[in-house]
């Protein structure tokens, strides 16, 4: 049965059935005329090109003037001259002057009017023929913009609220940065759909949690629901930075010199301790998923360690909550677009899906499969609903092996303690690779070889009871599939793609704006592991989101967030849970390097299993125990020390 969505009326099979058959008698042939596509029918060469600048009643630069943002339009000429209204295709970006946008890194280019020429990547090249408007907006503080980056906050959602509210005659816009003269949308009907990659998702993802009317739909890429998980995890520091850098790092020139209050916020309210602020709370969307009213269509890469997988399972388990209508999709890259890990299909569905969604074709896409997965590089498979029916949280626990630091995982409760002391030189990499030797920097847990395959969907959580020889103690847990596969190499510097030199066209193209890409294909990696979730915390936070400094020998309890996966362990394969210290490059080390022992009665992993403990137990039974030859795995590269900004390239 198809998943139900927000629009979908569900009544009896029968009465159904009988609607069916009336409605094919009764209705007029024209009905049968409905368009299932939009068609590339409009003049892309003659597109009306035009900018206006909106007023966001904001005056974050504290000038004494309200803050407008730039917006760069490109829409279709004929429309407007048929007396016709056309929806709004969205992108809002910090990036369109300083960093650049897609894996070719395109800027925004002008006339010597101030019109935009270029406008990358290839939404405006693709949708304008087909009768959309296409929205480039700067967000406050950068590029042609007045005001200040926030990082998330109020200035930097309001930059793009403002503006749907434009294109729904609720707020003013004018056609200079600082003239009298106003504009107004009179071309379009106000439908919006806002998309966008890492901060331009964000941005959406934001937005869309204010509830404004017009936003229809959204579809974040690499995208952050909370910003205090970008910066920490429960407490642990995942970057030596905070957003004031962020801000600078995109900060125009005129924003540089006039932000300087905005900037000592960001460094008062978002303190290196990892405490919870109400910074924090104004950047978290996920608390304000009750208000979302557009649909939502959500890609990400699981292996992504820029803007990591604890962004997707909180988000879409609020937004399903609030009954949202969603779509997702999960590959096995990083932090990359979909336009260059799966470029046909992609832009298919997103055609389709803005079709559904801004122009209401029944083009099917909403009975399709909610969810899309990578199994493989390149090998997808569909999950009817996310996470799959039938998916059940079981509690696995870890256990003392035949050797020290070398123990098992299964169903039953442990006994005993493993200890291990902090190395920030190592990362979960090096864990797993020596998963069968004690080390002295980890201790590891493995089922015996499985008898049949395990999927994991959702998120899981690691509660742990440890107790430190310090004041100070950082912990990673990290679940690891245990056999050889082939997969996308994350670990590399195209977190999973390699960029040709041959390019492809994805719509209509003008001597200043190409609609020619680069293309991709999958880099792959022969590996004797996988890691399929990591989750990290500062065990000073164990009783709130106010770090705390530890009593030496004292024991804590502290449960670790992992980020979402959809991932099977295959028959012949082991699952492992690795507990350890810091996550070298994933997150940043305490002030001391303390050694932990691990008390297994009361340390447990909850994972999302299809099938639940059942499917466990039938998996494991009758599994060899046998412990394993000590033997040094081979995984991807040791992550890198991943940039710290939501970039929107790649």
């Amino acid at each position: 049965m198809p998943t139900r969505m927000r629009f979908t009326t569900w009544r009896p099979l029968a009465a159904a059935a009988v609607a069916t058959l009336m409605a094919a008698f009764l209705t007029p042939m024209a009905a049968h005329a409905t368009p299932q596509e939009s068609k590339p029918v409009y003049s892309y060469e003659n597109a009306v090109r035009e900018a206006v600048w909106v007023d966001t009643r904001l005056d974050g630069d504290s000038d004494g003037k309200s803050d407008r943002v730039a917006v760069d339009i490109v829409r279709p000429r004929e429309p407007a001259q048929q007396g016709r209204k056309v929806p709004v295709i969205m992108d809002a970006s910090p990036y369109y002057s300083c960093c650049g946008r897609g894996n070719e890194s395109q800027l925004k280019t002008y006339d010597a009017n101030g019109d935009v020429v270029q406008m990358p990547l290839f939404y405006d090249n693709y949708f304008v023929p087909r009768g959309y408007a296409f929205v480039g907006v700067d967000l406050a503080g950068t590029n042609r913009s007045d005001g200040c980056v926030d990082v998330g906050g109020r200035s930097d959602i309001q930059s793009a609220k403002a503006v749907v509210d434009w294109l729904n005659g609720r707020a003013k816009a004018y056609t200079s940065r600082t003239g009298t003269t106003t504009a107004k949308a009179t071309w379009t009907n106000g439908k919006t759909g806002m998309i966008g990659k890492s901060w331009d998702g964000t941005i959406a993802n934001g937005v869309a949690a204010t509830g404004v009317e017009g936003l229809k739909t959204i579809v974040p890429i690499s995208a952050i629901s909370t910003w205090y998980d970008y910066y920490f995890s429960k407490g642990a520091p995942l970057y030596d930075s905070g957003p004031d850098w962020l801000s600078d790092y995109v900060d125009s020139p005129d924003a540089r010199a006039k932000c300087a209050a905005v900037q000592q916020e960001l460094v008062d309210g978002a303190p290196r301790t990892g405490d919870w602020t109400p910074l924090w709370s104004g950047r978290d969307y996920v608390k304000a998923a009750s208000k979302v009213k557009a649909s939502v269509f959500l890609i990400h890469g699981m292996q992504d360690l820029n803007v990591r997988m604890q962004h997707v399972g909180p988000w879409w388990d609020a937004l399903a909550k609030n009954g949202v209508e969603r779509k997702i999709w999960l590959s096995q890259t990083g932090h990359v677009d979909p336009f260059d890990f799966r470029r046909a299909t992609w832009v298919d569905t997103l055609h389709r899906w803005f079709d559904h969604e801004l122009l209401g074709y029944d083009n099917g896409v909403d009975r399709e499969p909610m969810a899309d997965i990578e199994r493989h590089p390149d090998q997808w498979v569909t999950s009817q609903a996310w996470p799959p029916r039938g998916t059940g949280t079981t509690t696995l626990r870890p256990a003392e092996g035949t050797q020290e630091g070398v123990g098992t995982l299964g169903l039953r409760k442990g006994t005993g303690t493993e200890t291990f002391t902090d190395n920030p030189q190592l990362s979960e990499t090096d864990w797993a690779a020596q998963i069968d030797t004690a080390t002295p920097d980890k201790a590891g847990f493995a089922t015996g070889a499985l008898t049949r395959d395990v999927r994991l969907a959702g998120s899981s959580k690691v509660t742990v009871t440890a107790t430190p020889t310090t004041s100070t103690a950082h912990l990673s847990a990290v679940l690891v599939d245990l056999g050889p596969d082939t997969i996308r190499d994350y670990g590399a510097s195209g977190e999973g793609i390699t960029t040709l030199t041959d390019r492809t066209c994805w719509g209509v193209s003008t001597t200043g704006d190409s609609a020619c890409f680069k293309e991709t294909r999958a880099k792959t990696a022969d590996v004797d592991y996988t890691v399929v979730s990591r989750g990290w915390a500062d065990l000073g936070n164990h009783a709130s989101d106010q770090g705390a400094a530890l009593t030496p020998g004292k024991a804590y309890t502290i449960t670790l967030d992992l980020g979402a996966t959809d991932h099977v362990v295959p028959a012949g394969h082991r699952l492992a849970l690795i507990v350890a210290g810091t996550d070298k490059d994933l997150i940043d080390p305490p002030s001391s390097k303390p050694t932990l022992a691990l008390d297994l009665s009361r340390t447990s992993a909850r994972v999302p299993l299809l099938g639940g403990a059942t499917a466990f137990a039938r998996a494991t039974a009758g599994s060899k125990s046998a412990t394993p030859e000590a033997t040094t795995l081979d995984g991807v590269e040791a992550p890198r020390t991943v940039q710290r900004v939501p970039e929107g390239g790649r």
